[in-house]
């Protein structure tokens, strides 16, 4: 079963910087409570495979992620599945693309991600998400 093993925000845009939580809301319309990187609708919330970024040896929040997933690809869930975790439901709204601050980690990173940077999605339903929740495709 799929669950939630990491649950990150960022303090400011281009922060370069993940804050790890062991519980946290996602907000309908804005996406994890304190990150700022909600750009809604279609950016609320990045959903990562941990098994991806352990595939490019890059530590769980280093790329911006905010709930990093464990036992599932989320590759792929095809844009408009709906995603229960926790008492929070998302819907999956488009693929997100490795960008140019990939390489500023790590040269070659970008290339890298490419299949593996993860899942934008919005919130449908607010609620409090938490590690070790399930992920549910509904």
């Amino acid at each position: 079963m799929a669950t939630i093993s990491g649950i990150w925000t960022s303090p400011g845009r281009k922060s370069g910087r993940s804050d790890g939580h062991e519980r946290l809301r996602a907000s309908a319309g804005q996406g994890m409570e304190g990150c700022a990187h909600g750009n809604p609708p279609k950016r609320e919330v990045l959903f990562v495979s941990s098994e991806h970024l352990d595939s490019v040896g890059v530590e769980p929040g280093a790329i911006c992620e905010n709930l990093t997933v464990e036992s599932a690809d989320v590759q792929q869930w095809p844009i408009g599945q709906r995603v229960k975790a926790g008492e929070a439901l998302f819907e999956i709204t488009m693929v997100c693309d490795p960008c140019h601050r990939m390489d500023e980690l790590r040269e070659g990173l970008r290339a890298e991600l490419d299949d593996k940077r993860g899942m934008l999605a919005r919130v449908v339903e607010s609620g409090e998400v938490a590690v070790g929740d399930p992920v549910e495709l509904v």
